[in-house]
């Protein structure tokens, strides 16, 4: 079966096709043509997951999915969450992004934290939603060199090492992503 997941995120991507490889070909965006930035302008992150993939399923005719991440900080209110690529402002890097966290966070003594991943899928005009959630604390500084975006300062509850410190063997099982994807791979084989 092909799927096509609607990012644009390079780290998402072989995330993803890391964990349904085996069993499907993911499409990624240029692969079925589409070169333009989809829009997240839902106000919470099941809205952005289920915009992005319905506008690829209507324009493209494609059976897709596509994801939407936030990171809940408790001593923020659950900032940046929905805003998390774009915490500090629109064209910001992921370093913009990790530096503006660990300042709003100077001074703050909970450093509680869950990452939040909400995949929707659409085959054949129906959608489906998967959820997943990694819990841990934001360090005072970044370690590690692998992941993305808030990876190296996010310690998942249980381990010593950050995401960005882990293979994508040591991630995959615990991550927010791959818990949410685990949920739709099981799902999908259930549809074969």
């Amino acid at each position: 079966m092909e799927l096509c997941f609607a990012t644009n995120n390079k780290g998402k991507l072989a995330e993803i096709k890391h964990l349904l490889s085996n069993q499907y070909t993911i499409l990624s965006l240029q692969d079925i043509g589409c070169y333009e930035e989809l829009e997240e302008t839902q106000p919470t992150i099941e809205g952005n997951s289920l915009q992005k993939a319905s506008y690829v399923y209507e324009k493209y005719k494609i059976n897709c999915f596509a994801d939407d991440t936030g990171l809940e900080v408790n001593a923020l209110n659950g900032a940046p969450g929905v805003i998390s690529a774009r915490y500090a402002g629109p064209d910001c890097s992921p370093e913009d992004n990790m530096n503006l966290l660990l300042k709003n966070l100077e001074g703050k003594t909970d450093r509680s934290a869950t990452f939040k991943t909400v995949i929707t899928l659409i085959i054949n005009g129906n959608s489906y939603t998967f959820t997943g959630f990694a819990d841990g604390i934001i360090l005072n500084e970044k370690k590690g060199a692998q992941g993305f975006g808030y990876d190296p300062i996010f310690q998942p509850v249980g381990f010593s090492k950050t995401f960005a410190e882990m293979s994508l063997e040591e991630k995959n099982p615990i991550s927010h992503r791959g818990r949410a994807v685990a949920k739709l791979t099981a799902f999908l084989k259930d549809q074969v």
